[in-house]
């Protein structure tokens, strides 16, 4: 996706519990990411590290610096695949249930790495 002349990366999701409103959680995220020397040069280019806030409940909103759900995330297998292991009926406001929308990215390669 996008920027393609790039070493592999490895992606993950979680789920976190948190009482930080939207915006703040991001900010976190941020943080985590210039403290382990993220520099954004290329828009979708190497990082170090790439901390996306995808979802937050049921909230949908957009703002500057903030759009959720992440207004790519139901297009890409890298990360629906790895929500529908940790939520299998989550739905994404606005887009339907993640199984529904896994046939969309058909063709795109992604690789499970052993546990």
């Amino acid at each position: 996706m996008g920027h393609t002349e790039q070493p592999d990366f490895i992606n993950a999701v979680c789920e976190v519990d948190t009482r930080l409103p939207a915006h703040a959680l991001l900010q976190a995220l941020l943080d985590v990411e210039r403290e382990h020397g993220r520099v954004r040069e290329i828009t979708g280019g190497p990082r170090t590290l790439d901390l996306d806030l995808l979802l937050y409940g049921e909230l949908t909103c957009r703002e500057p610096g903030l759009t959720l759900p992440h207004p790519r995330l139901h297009e890409r297998a890298f990360v629906l695949y790895p929500l529908h292991e940790i939520a299998p009926g989550l739905v994404i406001p606005g887009r339907g249930r993640v199984e529904d929308l896994l046939p969309g990215c058909r063709g795109q390669a992604i690789e499970r790495l052993a546990e």
